[in-house]
């Protein structure tokens, strides 16, 4: 999917520190393209930081990453809340676990069993590839460590570049189903696109930057939970919503 062609403007970025998207974070030429500026800077003005991704450790990140797949995050809260009460939350510890056991521990985020699966095989491939070390994991070139992780059982798209922008710092866009809601719903993507479409989108229109993607991401999450929902969206009251395309352009 091309990148769309429309000349750069200067940004405008909230003054307000925080500790996911600081000024010096970010470089001169932020946000490229205007129609990315203004998103970006509409949905912060309004929102705010939003502070992703919940986790107290890089290996918690990626726990969550994995539950969190056809689940809500309350959900993911109360199984990580069990695993950290077990103390499973780290890579030898969540490997030793039996699985069984592990499965029960998480049962509150649904496909219990089949989760249980991908978190041990995650920490295998952890373990055989990189030693159980996530410094040397994630020092690995994004391309590369990205094609790794999509060949581990249980981990598509979403869920590795989840991996990759939260838990280790590399600039790679997370797409999902609110990012394609929203895209769609403001006529700039439309539904033969694919993730990778959907994402180069991103990533083709904004500096490499991985403060910035998360913090975007985190505001589309944000948005897609709380206006741009599925059914009865509440537009009137969305950052967005002098955006929107007008009847005669909006796709059916």
């Amino acid at each position: 999917m091309p990148a769309t062609s429309i000349v750069p403007t200067p940004p405008r970025l909230r003054n307000k520190t925080n500790r996911h998207l600081r000024r010096r974070d970010v470089p001169p030429e932020v946000l490229a393209s205007p129609e990315f500026a203004k998103y970006y800077n509409a949905l912060f003005n309004a929102y705010g930081p939003q502070h992703w991704w919940p986790g107290r450790t890089r290996f918690e990140v990626i726990v969550g990453a994995i539950l969190t797949q056809n689940t809500s995050w309350t959900n993911v809260e109360r199984a990580i809340v069990e695993l950290r009460r077990e103390k499973a939350l780290s890579p030898k510890t969540l490997e030793r676990v039996p699985l069984a056991h592990l499965a029960r521990l998480i049962r509150s985020s649904g496909y219990f069993r089949q989760k249980a699966r991908k978190l041990k095989a995650f920490v295998h491939f952890l373990r055989v590839e990189y030693g159980g070390s996530l410094d040397k994991l994630f020092a690995t070139p994004t391309a590369e460590l990205r094609q790794q992780l999509l060949r581990v059982h249980g981990i598509g798209p979403e869920t590795a570049d989840s991996i990759l922008l939260y838990a280790g710092r590399h600039p790679v866009f997370v797409v999902d189903a609110y990012t394609r809601r929203i895209l769609e719903r403001h006529n700039l993507a439309h539904g033969r696109h694919s993730y990778e479409e959907i994402q180069q989108l991103f990533e083709q229109n904004l500096p490499s930057n991985a403060p910035l993607f998360n913090e975007y991401h985190a505001l589309i999450v944000h948005t897609g939970k709380h206006f741009c929902r599925k059914r009865d969206p509440d537009c009137q009251h969305c950052a967005l919503y002098s955006f929107l395309p007008s009847p005669e352009e909006a796709r059916p």
